[in-house]
């Protein structure tokens, strides 16, 4: 009587024969004609590292661990990819989806994996603090990365055009601008962003969009880490401070913006009549001089404002009239 065997694995896989165990309970296989004989299940091995696989599919995508081989590729930047899940996680990059939310700070990733990792952030012991503000950090990279805000080392660096970053990701980003791969820019002021993600939260500056609000007092801000930079004013810290004269801030943007009344720079330039200033927000308010964009509008009347202060105003003298009526 013949056994039930599968078919013979073809290629780089290597196949050995593992008979299962016999039913505790003395049942068989319903198929009389395998009456009395044992099943055997097949595996997979590698022939590279020994590991076993199931089925035959397992061990073709283990393979690429060795092979270097990426058949999934982003059809918006070129990244390639050995497992298609790893290629729908990396989309969510330029869609901006972030399914996977922390339950106990809200902060939002887009892969499973990156969200379990950051929650070791709230279950581990923070042993590493920062000797400059008290911040601690569960891993010592974290304190190494986070110190780099005080000391405003940006070890990264271009080698195409000389710009410099504190973080390696930030890097990888820029550099697609020189490779040729695909930028995002912006329609209102042409300002180009190595990712979705980060155009999307530069467009909010257009919008007026606040999606992220402190808790403590209601101000909305258009990105997380200023409203995480505003939560220390909460805090009373003030952990970045002038060389010159003493004057200390929340956030390092904020000191190197400083600093640039003591040395003069006015690194950003209108393209339209050439005027420079010392922050790239006070070129975008300056824009709006020459596109006579006004994207703050009031909601009573309808009537619309170049700035958000002048707004602002404008509603106050509703509210007044609303007092006096």
């Amino acid at each position: 009587m013949r056994s039930c065997k599968p078919k013979t694995a073809k290629g780089r896989e290597t196949v050995s024969e593992v008979p299962d165990r016999e039913p505790e309970d003395g049942s068989q296989c319903g198929n009389m004609a395998h009456a009395g004989i044992r099943a055997e299940r097949r595996q997979y091995i590698c022939a590279e590292c020994g590991k076993a696989f199931g089925q035959s599919a397992n061990l073709a995508v283990h393979a690429r661990t060795h092979t270097g081989e990426k058949p999934y590729t982003c059809s918006e930047c070129g990244k390639a990819f050995s497992h298609s899940s790893n290629l729908v996680v990396h989309r969510r990059i330029h869609s901006g989806l972030k399914p996977y939310a922390c339950t106990d700070c809200g902060k939002s990733f887009s892969g499973k994996s990156h969200l379990i990792r950051h929650q070791g952030v709230h279950s581990a012991e923070k042993t590493y603090a920062c000797k400059e503000c008290g911040k601690a950090f569960s891993r010592s990279s974290g304190l190494i990365s986070h110190h780099r805000v005080h000391t405003g080392e940006k070890p990264y660096t271009c080698a195409e055009c000389g710009k410099a970053f504190s973080r390696s990701s930030n890097l990888t980003q820029h550099q697609r601008m020189h490779r040729g791969k695909k930028v995002y820019r912006c329609k209102q002021c042409g300002k180009a962003c190595g990712s979705n993600t980060k155009i999307m939260d530069h467009q909010r500056i257009h919008t007026g969009e606040k999606p992220y609000e402190c808790g403590e007092c209601g101000k909305a801000f258009i990105l997380r880490k200023t409203l995480h930079e505003h939560q220390r004013l909460h805090r009373r810290e003030k952990p970045y401070k002038c060389s010159e004269c003493g004057k200390a801030f929340t956030s390092n943007r904020n000191l190197v913006d400083h600093q640039r009344v003591h040395t003069g720079e006015k690194p950003y330039k209108c393209n339209e009549c050439g005027k420079t200033f010392r922050q790239t927000s006070q070129v975008i308010l300056h824009l709006r001089t020459h596109t006579k964009e006004k994207p703050y509008k009031c909601g009573e009347c309808g009537k619309a404002y170049r700035y958000g202060s002048q707004l602002i105003q404008h509603q106050r003298k509703h509210n007044e009239e609303k007092e006096t009526s």
